[in-house]
């Protein structure tokens, strides 16, 4: 199994950035190696915010779609999600925010393992350079966005 962590101040609202996080049909606007990205069903209660979605990675015909269960916890300001399926046997990430000075501190963990072991090894090897390539282009979406 994978693993990998990244903690990174954003430049904008701690509410902005959970919105973003949330809009997964905007990714393929901005997140690399995101071809497609939707919003099967969303329910939203008090205190929380479940999506399942589909998001499809990769590069032009070398792709795949996952499934996943998206779950906000708004009293937490935490956001936890799981596979549903597609190619990967187990994902588990969590996104934690904290607001400091008009900025959002991020804190991401992922846990993930693909069905497919020969790609599992490729993925180990070059993960980290991806994952942060992901949170920049988080930031630099949040820039775009907010700070004009």
């Amino acid at each position: 199994m994978s693993s990998a962590s990244i903690k990174k101040i954003i430049p904008c609202k701690k509410h902005q950035l959970i919105e973003m996080v949330l809009d997964i049909e905007k990714y393929p606007e901005f997140v690399p190696w995101c071809l497609d990205g939707k919003i099967n069903d969303r329910k939203e209660g008090k205190d929380l915010i479940e999506i399942k979605g589909d998001l499809k990675v990769g590069k032009s015909f070398l792709n795949e779609t996952y499934s996943s269960l998206v779950v906000y916890h708004k009293n937490k300001d935490k956001i936890l999600v799981t596979n549903l399926g597609g190619p990967l046997k187990f994902l588990e990430n969590e996104w934690n925010f904290k607001e400091i000075n008009n900025s959002t501190q991020l804190d991401f963990n992922i846990n993930f393992e693909l069905k497919n072991n020969l790609l599992n090894a490729i993925m180990k090897k070059s993960f980290n350079m991806g994952l942060n390539k992901i949170a920049e282009a988080f930031e630099k979406r949040a820039m775009d966005i907010y700070k004009k």
